[in-house]
């Protein structure tokens, strides 16, 4: 009589094993990157809002400071650092400098900030639009 042997002491694990787990993790690498650079973004455009405000309450210091009156566009908005945080003119949360018009070219505003997005472009959409005070106001 002969026993059989069923060899059951494996070590390791198999190629066609492990290309399933690379895929596996891979799939689930591109959905969380998805995923995370729409909030990002998201995160981003918020906080070039908030920028822009904060740059809005310096003009409105320096106008307190110069009777009334705002940079003019040739000036720009280094005109008005030393009201900045670390006397340093801020840029968007893309790193782009943020355009600056006096007076304003939209209504009655005597000025306008705009960051042109996360393409550093005119127009755009989604995080890649531009983002006007002059719109943030109405």
């Amino acid at each position: 009589m002969r026993k059989s042997r069923l060899v059951t002491n494996r070590k390791g694990m198999s190629l066609v094993e492990i290309m399933v787990v690379i895929a596996i993790i891979g799939v689930l690498m591109t959905v969380i990157a998805v995923n995370v650079t729409g909030f990002l973004d998201d995160a981003n455009v918020s906080s070039t809002k908030i920028q822009i405000n904060n740059l809005e309450k310096a003009l409105v210091a320096y106008s307190a400071k110069h009777k009334g009156k705002y940079p003019s566009t040739s000036e720009g908005l280094d005109a008005a650092k030393k009201y900045f945080p670390n006397d340093t003119t801020p840029q968007d949360a893309w790193g782009n400098n943020f355009q600056y018009y006096s007076p304003g070219t939209h209504g009655k505003h005597d000025y306008e900030i705009v960051s042109l997005g996360k393409d550093g472009k005119e127009g755009g959409e989604e995080s890649d639009a531009d983002i006007y005070s002059w719109a943030m106001a109405d």
